[in-house]
């Protein structure tokens, strides 16, 4: 299975960080370290060269060449695709999307 480069970044990161905080400060220790955890094996996954993806359907995002998928329906990760590498440039709740 080929896999391509991954390159994440900065405010993809810090928005992970910033949720799984959340999680943390409600008591939830092993959940918000399960959460970081489930989120970097799924950006692995998404580096397998067999996949491709959709193209956004928000229109801002489709016109600049941004592919959208969806975690856990309530997430929304925005990511370019090429045959090398790929970068993901969001991570934002799925509500912030305006389609």
């Amino acid at each position: 299975m080929g896999c391509r480069k991954i390159i994440i970044k900065e405010s993809v990161a810090n928005n992970i960080a910033a949720i799984a905080w959340f999680i943390e400060s409600k008591g939830l220790v092993a959940t918000a370290e399960k959460f970081t955890d489930a989120i970097y094996d799924f950006l692995e996954k998404l580096a397998d060269t067999r996949r491709t993806h959709a193209i956004c359907k928000e229109k801002e995002r489709a016109l600049l060449g941004f592919k959208c998928i969806s975690y856990k329906k309530k997430y929304t990760i925005v990511f370019i695709e090429t045959a090398e590498e790929l970068i993901i440039c969001e991570f934002i709740p799925s509500k912030n999307i305006y389609w």
